[in-house]
């Protein structure tokens, strides 16, 4: 198996059941206003399976998407046809981006910036993304501040959820470790199939370092040196300015006219 991407086998064929019903996520709402305010098209970085892209596809908006996983693009593309949706979908990752046109609005849901964990690689990205957008366009970044969040080491159940199709109850175990030095997050997952109590199969993912964590002020700070002009932040997915003491603030910055 291909290892050199991190969503695949288990963890991409079970990612949709395990997260459960997204349609109330608050993220929702605020991208489509993103959207309204900065205009189509728009460009999904690390668009997965379509949360978000095959909504907005099936309300009429020009909506494109990219993902490093070809497993997690596999599953987009048929949950497409089966909505009667052809979406544009490329595959790459979104440090070496280098797409056919220019977008109105970049969309990176999901703490997926933060999977770039070398830094050099990070501003490359943020650079690929300026080169991706209309002068006068917007890049909306979420940023998870992980200073904030509780890391034991330990094994904990993290989700699941009764696949009917196959009659079998998918698990998925995680733990994490945190490092407040380099600001890196190493994560590790299980995998279980479980039928009648028994376990038919599992499957071990590890990744370190997974994620890089940002505060506030240090992704800022990257955007204005990537060239980005206009920047606000909000507390989250709402429309509160963000402050230092919130450990999930989302980002808006322009790509400048000039």
């Amino acid at each position: 198996m291909n290892t050199t991407y991190e969503y695949r086998g288990l963890m991409a064929l079970y990612w949709d059941l395990l997260r459960g019903d997204t349609r109330k996520w608050p993220d929702r709402a605020f991208f489509r206003w993103v959207i309204m305010k900065s205009g189509q098209p728009v460009l999904d970085v690390g668009c997965g399976t379509g949360r978000l892209l095959l909504e907005y596809l099936g309300r009429g908006i020009a909506i494109e998407g990219v993902d490093v996983s070809p497993e997690m693009l596999s599953l987009c593309r048929r949950k497409a046809e089966e909505r009667g949706l052809a979406p544009v979908l490329y595959e790459g990752a979104m440090e070496t981006l280098a797409l056919p046109r220019r977008y109105r609005t970049i969309l990176v849901p999901s703490g997926s910036f933060q999977l770039v964990t070398d830094l050099g690689l990070a501003r490359e990205a943020l650079r690929r993304f300026w080169s991706h957008l209309q002068p006068g366009s917007t890049l909306a970044l979420p940023i998870m501040d992980l200073d904030k969040e509780e890391h034991t080491g330990e094994w904990a159940l993290a989700a699941e959820a009764v696949d009917e199709e196959n009659k079998v109850q998918v698990r998925r175990w995680s733990r994490s470790t945190y490092d407040p030095t380099t600001r890196l997050e190493s994560t590790e997952d299980r995998y279980e199939l479980v039928r009648d109590g028994t376990i038919l199969a599992t499957e071990h993912h590890s990744r370190s370092p997974a994620t890089r964590s940002y505060t506030l002020p240090d992704a800022v700070s990257m955007l204005r040196e990537a060239g980005y002009t206009a920047i606000h932040a909000y507390s989250g997915f709402s429309s509160r300015p963000a402050t230092e003491d919130d450990r999930l603030f989302c980002l808006l910055a322009e790509r400048p006219w000039v």
